[in-house]
């Protein structure tokens, strides 16, 4: 079926409004919806009124292992009966474990500090740059197009006007350069400048990749200049671009990498890893979260890496990324595709509309994500088979097809039995 056109009654019941409520419940931070989820199984999602479909976004890159992962649901499970919470006046073992597993993944010497989301790993590491850099030494640079969070710090560090404008004034000491321009970054960083706070690949700003040789160059500028090297990897990390973390491709050592998404598996969990020397910079008192560290979400982030470690997500990524990739080139209406791994954007042919596209493929059964207006983006679980891959392809290539003819791409979701 297609879903129905959104109504403000249909967007308060699919948001969970009773009967005789016209309002929706919750804020309206996100756009009203056309369809609402009941339950997911690998990379597949059902919704309340059981029909299927095939998740291309991931859950926006977060359900690496897919949908209702047994071994992260054991995990869960057995960590619920055991300890959920305690406060960070008490230590728990989980943290340290996980910390001492992200160290390793990372390439070691660091420490790592443990909260529930991107925008507060990127809080952190902005705060860390800060306190390190000390008096007149404030300054962070960030990229146009970048993406580090809502949050207020967060945002300024954004190179998106349309998403910071709204909230100005925002905090003060951040400097945007263009994305891949070295020339840019010579310009902007001097003795002021703490950190570069950069993206290996823009997730939000489009799955930008940037030119070869550039995470090098901003590596070499930033030690020119004593300033840190902050990744953020949030979008990027946990194997999806065919490396744990991105920056690896280009052989180089952040001083500071934030991640979060991947993690927990769909678990709210996030670390900001930092070279201890750089790490030491905060002393209690500095920073802190509530649930930052608790034993269940330790557990879940656990679990989710050594899956990934077990199936060697990497080597996994890179397989299936290229297979999907060579997939999605060969559909008329895609003039290209970028992006790295399992992280990967398809430029549709001028003149056709994303967002139109993505509702289409919606309506019969498969998600992606409209991430610019021209541009669809995938981000799937990384246990996409190739049956999948050809399935979901497949329904993308009747509604281009369709959009090409300038018909109407919509109806016939699958039922639920329609599913390879």
């Amino acid at each position: 079926m297609t879903p129905p056109a959104v109504t403000a009654d249909a967007h308060a019941r699919a948001m969970g409004a009773p009967p005789g409520m016209d309002r929706c419940p919750l804020m309206p931070t996100y756009a009203a919806p056309a369809v609402s989820m009941a339950s997911g199984s690998g990379c597949w999602l059902t919704d309340i009124h059981g029909n299927r479909y095939l998740d291309l976004v991931g859950g926006l890159a977060v359900t690496a292992l897919g949908h209702a992962h047994p071994v992260v649901t054991d995990a869960l499970a057995a960590q619920a009966a055991t300890l959920v919470h305690t406060s960070n006046l008490v230590a728990n073992p989980l943290a340290a474990e996980l910390a001492l597993t992200i160290d390793r993944l990372v390439g070691g010497g660091g420490q790592v500090f443990l909260a529930n989301s991107g925008a507060e790993v990127n809080e952190a590491a902005i705060k860390l740059a800060r306190r390190f850099g000390g008096e007149g030494r404030r300054v962070v640079v960030a990229a146009d197009g970048g993406f580090h969070g809502r949050t207020l710090g967060a945002l300024a560090a954004t190179g998106q006007p349309a998403k910071r404008t709204p909230f100005e004034p925002l905090p003060a000491g951040f400097r945007h350069v263009p994305y891949g321009d070295l020339a840019a970054l010579d310009a902007a960083i001097g003795p002021d400048v703490a950190a570069v706070l950069i993206e290996p690949i823009q997730g939000e700003g489009g799955v930008v990749v940037p030119p070869a040789g550039y995470l090098a160059g901003v590596r070499e500028r930033c030690d020119a200049h004593g300033a840190l090297l902050m990744v953020d990897e949030v979008q990027t990390g946990m194997g999806r671009t065919g490396e744990w973390f991105a920056f690896q491709h280009d052989g180089i050592h952040p001083d500071v990498v934030t991640m979060a998404k991947a993690l927990g598996n769909g678990v709210p969990v996030g670390a900001c890893w930092a070279r201890t020397d750089v790490a030491s910079a905060f002393v209690p008192g500095d920073h802190g979260t509530t649930f930052g560290g608790q034993p269940l979400a330790c557990a879940a982030a656990l679990a989710t890496i050594g899956e990934l470690e077990r199936l060697n997500a990497p080597a996994l990524a890179t397989s299936t990324g290229a297979a999907l990739a060579d997939a999605l080139t060969a559909v008329p209406g895609v003039a290209s595709v970028r992006g790295r791994g399992m992280l990967l954007a398809a430029e549709l042919d001028p003149g056709l509309d994303a967002p139109g596209v993505a509702a289409a493929a919606l309506g019969r059964g498969v998600i992606v994500n409209p991430v610019t207006p021209t541009a669809l983006r995938l981000a799937p679980p990384l246990v996409l088979t190739s049956d999948e891959i050809g399935h979901g392809v497949a329904i993308l290539g009747e509604v281009l097809t369709e959009a090409l003819a300038g018909t109407t791409a919509g109806g016939g979701h699958p039922d639920t039995g329609s599913a390879p």
